[in-house]
């Protein structure tokens, strides 16, 4: 049964690899989920869409960035660092998505003020559930900050 809460959700991606970022989004698709999805491709993509500039003038504001670390051009700590340090972004929650278990990136990632650290799962199954974790956690039972509903 949904919650009273239970609300649309506009997810940014930020995922170069192809495979994977298909994947989030058909387990989406999938699970019949009401959220809105954006993908963009790497870091510097990334900052442009939370900045609204060209080619994302218009893009809605996420409410919450799916972030991988291992990116083109801008790495994901540097954008991590650049929504966490910025005043007018640094409420969007921000979940680290990445294949990397090392302890050093999840320090990093932890200290520049991410939301959570999950590491992709190699087993096709266990990715599903995942996203359908993070779906659920995002659009039911997570509280927005005010003024965000």
């Amino acid at each position: 049964m949904p919650r009273s809460h239970e609300r649309p959700v506009h997810l940014l991606l930020v995922e170069d690899d192809d495979s994977h970022a298909e994947l989030v989004l058909l387990e989406l698709q999938d699970k019949g989920a009401a959220h809105s999805v954006a993908r963009v491709r790497d870091g510097a993509e990334a900052i442009a869409y939370l900045t609204r500039t060209q080619p994302f003038a218009d893009a809605p504001r996420p409410d919450v960035v799916l972030l991988d670390l291992k990116l083109p051009k801008i790495d994901g700590h540097e954008v991590l660092s650049f929504i966490k340090d910025n005043p007018s972004l640094c409420t969007i929650p921000v979940v680290v998505l990445t294949t990397s278990e090392a302890e050093s990136d999840r320090a990093r990632a932890y200290a520049h003020r991410a939301n959570s650290y999950v590491v992709k799962p190699v087993d096709l199954e266990k990715f599903q559930r995942l996203v359908n974790e993070l779906d659920r956690y995002w659009g039911q039972y997570n509280v927005p900050p005010p003024g965000r509903t």
